[in-house]
């Protein structure tokens, strides 16, 4: 039995989400559309009396000054615009199983109302008027309204049929012939299991079971496979590797980590080992900083995807020593192109307009719902992300210096405390670990997760109480392969006992393996001494966190699973950590042979200038920006936007992590794909170069700066794909090591290829840097909007004829071969040179020089400001004779910077930069034009800046 009610606005008043859909739908290209109304419906179980229902609705439910409520209307009331019945009604709902927070708060605050209620479920009801086809409006419902992976359609006169009857799990222990199978066989079984094991690797574990003279078990199967996973092995990167005849073993430690190793910086309190990297703060605190994707979940459901990826990148923190505070968040996205026709989209991909979308909003509302500031970030656009986005969240944190280290002891309890268990993330960690295909979300659709950050809200608050207290010695968070990982990697050394009965569910029916493997949100696990459980237990309840002890910590290096005293699964801890073969592949690398193009001379580049900033990876991404809080937490110094009207791109963000203090952290990334196409060493070097000189663009030093990788790949069993990824990680180390910048965290996503009936398509090489610096004085923060006229214009670093993988190309329909390449030696002087500027505070603004060249960097100053400038090419300072204009303005060369200078500041800067690269370019105008002369003093661009600043913000402005 359930009740109904339903919310929708008056007449007399706009219904915004109404008005939203509609340009949705029409910007689908779906035309007739007169109007669409939308109604919020609240499903109630059980026996509820009518007076009820209204209380219910007037008191939590409606706004009663611009809304309408109904209880137990029929299901399809007809509540048309003008009061006239709709053609066409739809009611969209969450499909059995899939979490939806706002049923949890809504049954949460009837029940704090005194009144029963045994669940709760909503569903969304639009009315759409229009002169539109029933087959348009079932397309509508399936690809616009809806997201048939995890949610339920009904289009009227279909009925939707709410049950709310628990199915009870009776236990069948269920074992896997695996001891006689033969290689087909066991490929068989690694692909119906959805295990993503290759046959090496399966006949690693056949032999395991045959000493043991047994057949495994699912759960012990589904353990191993979560824990071989490619997302936390990381197996390609530490497998052998012959790459172009040379032997790599373990590509990590000869690349990523040996640079840390050797650069030995004192200040690297943890590297590689925890939930994230730590470094030295103050004499109080530490700074730790983890980045995360979350590909494949936001390809199948963008929202659930973006949203769990944020809040698991958060635990990570939570999880770090004995558990960070989250201060900043960071996010950076990958998408196809949004204007991509309907027709283009291969089947199984969902538009990547609607994946934008849906991904802004998940990341947007979780950041923002737990208070924590979203200030740095980027977004890149190529048609090569259509069937795999790319999802990087980021998350730094505040801990205490003597809390940075944990370890689990024996007889500690394990306590699983947050959010219940469910069916959402089965196969989450294989999932991510696979080549997606049209079938993936018929059969991957149990790795979606859907995330409430209030819940993880509450449990970041009782968690930092309780590690105050120091009622626990260890803690990691639940993420890929759900408790199968967390207790396993925190009982690697130790062996533990679990009873899985005991671990608190959504709901009822859940096997024994399904409550091992799930990946259900806002949980985390905890090492809890015998002595310190009452207080630990009460202090969660006082706070109303569920927290329950589902087991112990042995010492006999034996992980052993129960269900209501069955023994269920029994593996070694040395088998499950260290049984899996080591992965031995080829991979090549040859430079490819790309057009160089002979682009006609011009006097005018006005018209190149507005496209580059038109176009999708330089446009403006503001529309994104504004949806997240900047200012939360109160410590922001330098935020996403700067400048007049506040919508100049920064290059980093700044804040100050203990409030009072001067002392700060910038946090910056740099990524380029497209150089990748041409050679990807380049485009590695490059990418951490301008992750670098962002951090000295906003008053930042290289003196201590740390450098995070995150690589998201191809299929790497294909040697040309493997090949370039060396090649990649090879860069880390050449450029880390000059710069004095070592790695203390990362993350790799591969396989990131769609596999269509015609083609296979695959990302390009991503290569994500982030950096992480602490700064001495926030006080000496630089911005990039140029301040006043009559101050000088200087552009620091050399210039070279290297436009390959350009804007500007790129505009013109090629990619080049003369990729940016990285002189570290001398980007370490120019970049010593910036920050003794900024330090004495003569630099009153700075940009770096990235996409688009100088002709971007000024026109993004001379915007942001309010002010024109009139420069001149002949000041560049460029490595041999460039005698084309386009080059100069155009080229992405690294270690760049154009800063602005007061006259009475001249001659001191220009000491500063005696020994470097530097040139006057020109001065800071009234006038709201952006000049520039060419080398034979031509005038060659001249634009107002407004007129620059529409072609910037137009292509976003949705």
């Amino acid at each position: 039995m359930y009740s109904r009610i339903e919310v929708f606005f008056k007449d007399a008043f706009p219904d915004p989400l109404g008005n939203t859909i509609r340009s949705e739908i029409e910007a689908f290209g779906f035309q007739g559309i007169t109007n669409v109304r939308v109604c919020q419906v609240y499903i109630l179980f059980g026996k509820v009396r009518k007076n009820d229902l209204d209380t219910i609705a007037q008191k939590l439910l409606t706004d009663t000054i611009t809304q309408h409520y109904e209880c137990n209307p029929a299901i399809f009331t007809k509540i048309g615009a003008n009061g006239r019945s709709p053609l066409h009604i739809v009611e969209i709902s969450r499909k059995p199983g899939v979490m939806d927070p706002v049923e949890q708060s809504v049954l949460k605050a009837i029940r704090d109302m005194g009144i029963d209620v045994e669940g709760a479920k909503t569903a969304q009801k639009y009315l759409i008027d229009g002169n539109i086809s029933d087959e348009a409006i079932h397309n509508i419902a399936t690809r616009i309204l809806a997201n048939t992976k995890i949610e339920d359609v009904f289009v009227y006169p279909e009925t939707p049929n709410y049950n709310h009857g628990t199915l009870q799990y009776t236990l069948k222990k269920l074992t896997v012939p695996l001891l006689q199978a033969d290689d087909k066989q066991l490929e068989e079984i690694s692909i119906r299991g959805q295990l993503s094991l290759n046959i090496p690797e399966m006949q690693s574990i056949q032999r395991y079971y045959q000493s043991l003279k047994r057949e495994p078990t699912d759960v012990e199967l589904e353990t191993i496979a979560q824990t071989w996973s490619e997302h936390c092995f990381h197996k390609t990167f530490k497998g052998i590797i012959d790459f172009n005849g040379n032997t790599i073993d373990n590509l990590l430690q000869h690349t990523i980590m040996k640079a840390t190793k050797e650069l030995n910086k004192p200040w690297c309190v943890s590297v590689f080992k925890d939930n994230a990297g730590i470094i030295d703060f103050d004499n109080t605190y530490n700074v730790c900083f983890k980045v995360e994707t979350h590909n494949h979940p936001s390809a199948i459901e963008p929202y659930g995807g973006a949203n769990t990826g944020i809040g698991g990148v958060i635990r990570d923190i939570m999880g770090t020593g004995l558990g960070g505070k989250p201060i900043l968040n960071t996010d950076v996205f990958c998408f196809g192109i949004p204007d991509t026709p309907a027709d283009k989209i291969p089947k199984g991909v969902l538009h990547p307009k609607r994946i934008f979308k849906g991904v802004i909003a998940g990341v947007r509302d979780y950041g923002n719902r737990m208070g924590i500031p979203t200030a740095n970030g980027a977004i890149f656009f190529d048609e090569r992300y259509l069937g795999n986005p790319i999802v990087f969240c980021g998350t730094v944190g505040l801990i205490p210096k003597n809390m940075c280290q944990k370890e689990a002891h024996p007889h500690d309890l394990i306590v699983v405390a947050g959010g219940r268990t469910g069916r959402d993330g089965i196969h989450g960690a294989t999932f991510s670990s696979a080549e997606l295909h049209e079938q993936s979300e018929q059969m991957s659709g149990g790795a979606v997760q859907i995330g409430n950050a209030i819940a993880e809200k509450a449990l970041l608050d009782v968690l930092l109480q309780a590690r105050d207290k120091d009622l626990y010695h260890c803690i990691t968070d639940c993420g890929a392969g759900g408790l199968s990982s967390a207790v396993g990697e925190m009982g690697q050394d130790l062996g533990a006992m679990v009873n899985l009965e005991k671990v608190p569910l959504k709901y009822e029916g859940l096997s024994y393996t399904e409550i091992w493997i799930s990946e259900a949100q806002e949980r985390m696990v905890l090492a809890v001494p015998p002595e310190s459980e009452h207080e630990i237990l009460e202090l969660f309840k006082s706070e109303n966190v569920e927290a329950t002890v589902i087991g112990r910590f042995t010492n006999d290096k034996i992980l052993r699973l129960f269900y209501h005293s069955h023994l269920v699964g029994e593996i070694g801890m040395d088998f499950l950590h260290k049984g899996i073969p080591r992965l031995e592949r080829k991979a090549t690398w040859h430079k490819p042979l790309l057009e160089e193009p002979a682009l006609p001379e011009k006097e005018d580049f006005g018209t190149d200038l507005k496209k580059i900033l038109s176009s999708w990876n330089v446009c403006s991404k503001e529309w994104v920006i504004r949806q997240y809080d900047h200012e939360v937490q109160g410590g922001s110094v330098l935020k996403p936007l700067h400048g007049l009207h506040n919508d100049g791109p920064g290059d980093a963000c700044m804040i100050t992590p203990v409030l009072g203090s001067t002392k700060g952290i910038i946090v910056s990334n740099g990524m380029n794909p497209r150089y990748g196409d041409i050679d990807p060493y380049h485009m590695a070097a490059s990418a951490i170069d301008e992750a670098l000189r962002q951090i000295i663009a906003v008053g930042g030093n290289l003196g201590q700066v740390a450098l995070l990788d995150n690589f998201c790949w191809g299929n790497t069993n294909k040697p040309d794909r493997l090949g370039s990824l060396v090649r990649a990680a090879q860069a880390c180390y050449d450029i880390a090591i000059t710069y004095g910048t070592p790695f203390i965290s990362g993350k790799d996503s591969l396989n990131n290829e769609f596999v269509t009936d015609k083609e296979t398509i695959v990302i390009p090489p991503t290569l994500l840097i982030s950096a992480v610096s602490v700064i001495e004085d926030v006080r000496n923060a630089v911005s990039m909007d140029i301040k006043e006229p009559g101050n000088l214009v200087y552009i620091i670093g050399i210039t070279r004829p290297e436009l390959g993988g350009s804007h500007y190309y790129h505009i013109h329909g090629y990619k080049g071969n003369n990729v940016p390449k990285v002189d570290a030696v001398l980007g370490k002087n120019v970049m010593h040179a910036v920050s003794q500027a900024t330090s004495q505070r003569i630099i009153r603004s700075c940009h770096d020089c990235s996409e688009g060249g100088l002709a971007v960097a000024a026109a993004e100053m001379a915007f942001a400001g309010g002010y024109g400038m009139s420069l001149n090419l002949s000041g560049v300072v460029t490595e041999g004779p460039v005698h084309r204009n386009d080059t100069i303005l155009f080229s992405e060369s690294n270690s760049r910077f154009i800063v602005e200078v007061r006259p009475e500041h001249q001659k001191q800067f220009e000491t500063l930069m005696k020994d470097i690269p530097c040139g006057l370019l020109g001065k800071v105008t009234s006038e709201p034009l952006l000049k520039i002369y060419g080398l034979t003093n031509k005038l060659i661009v001249s634009e107002n800046i407004y007129d620059l600043k529409d072609a910037w913000q137009a292509p976003l402005r949705w």
